[in-house]
């Protein structure tokens, strides 16, 4: 069995990416042959030749990826922050752009000893894990009403604590219930949130609209359905002076942060945006009880 060349094959698979409109052809490549070969991809350099069925199984999942499957589908697991959770059907993928988010909410908590942080909207569990493994102190708390995306969340707690990182919580549990987490209600630090608001008949690409649950994509006719529900929720969950983020679509920059100045106990109400300079995420903090 002649060994052929890595590199070869890498370009190969880049050409037939770009003719797909793949629009990082050459890193998704070389994401693929990393995991085909096993190695992270900056050593992939240190595997100049591989076994022909390395090279056919980079073709198959060049093929798929051609046919626009998400590349975390076909690697199985993407990435927030420190935290990687397996992905694949039934679950949204999380997006690179949700990282600035965790950024902001970790900064809020910085000086808090043992936070209460809780993420709305979970999906799979990847913005609390991030949370639970930035923060060993954090207690995270984790809602999810989906029933197939809580199975993902409860497949990724489990192997977060198997790896000796702290429980998340999980609830199964919608964020429109009027009696949503009673128990912690004036008592989390940190509410952070990426739900579905993305309008009703967006067209987008097919790496979503063919693989992301649209439960899990599309927030109602203005894309706010959910979104309303959570500035109603974290504002009963918040304690005086807590923080809380939510993503948006990049249509929402003055919608959102004026739903939530409506809510007088919401204060310092900020829009971020993204690498992109796109309008991608608001924040607010509950008003403190004796402003100074």
């Amino acid at each position: 069995m002649r060994r052929q060349p890595l590199r070869l094959a890498i370009l190969e698979a880049e050409r037939a990416l770009a003719t797909a409109g793949i629009a990082s052809p050459r890193v998704d490549a070389e994401l693929l042959a990393a995991h085909v070969v096993g190695v992270d991809r900056g050593r992939l350099m240190m595997h100049p030749l591989v076994d022909p069925p390395v090279v056919d199984a980079l073709r198959e999942l060049v093929e798929r990826r051609a046919a626009r499957e998400p590349l975390q589908h076909l690697v199985g697991s993407a990435v927030l922050g420190p935290a990687e959770v397996a992905v694949g059907p039934g679950v949204f993928t999380p997006r690179p752009e949700t990282e600035l988010l965790l950024e902001w909410g970790l900064r809020e908590i910085v000086d808090v000893a043992q936070p209460l942080v809780v993420d709305l909207c979970t999906g799979s569990g990847a913005l609390a894990l991030a949370v639970a493994a930035s923060r060993p102190d954090a207690r995270v708390h984790a809602v999810e009403a989906d029933p197939a995306a809580l199975t993902w969340a409860q497949r990724n707690v489990a192997a977060h604590v198997a790896d000796g990182g702290t429980p998340v919580t999980l609830h199964a549990a919608d964020v429109r219930w009027p009696d949503l987490l009673v128990e912690l209600e004036t008592h989390v630090d940190l509410v952070l949130c990426n739900p579905p608001y993305v309008p009703d008949g967006t067209r987008l690409p097919p790496e979503v609209t063919d693989w992301d649950p649209p439960a899990a994509v599309f927030g109602g006719p203005d894309g706010l359905e959910i979104i309303r529900a959570v500035i109603s929720a974290s504002a009963a969950l918040l304690r005086y002076g807590g923080g809380l983020a939510i993503e948006h679509d990049d249509t929402h920059g003055e919608t959102v942060p004026a739903l939530l100045r409506r809510r007088k106990v919401l204060t310092e109400v900020e829009e971020h945006d993204d690498l992109n300079g796109r309008p991608r995420f608001a924040t607010a903090r509950r008003r403190p009880l004796h402003p100074a």
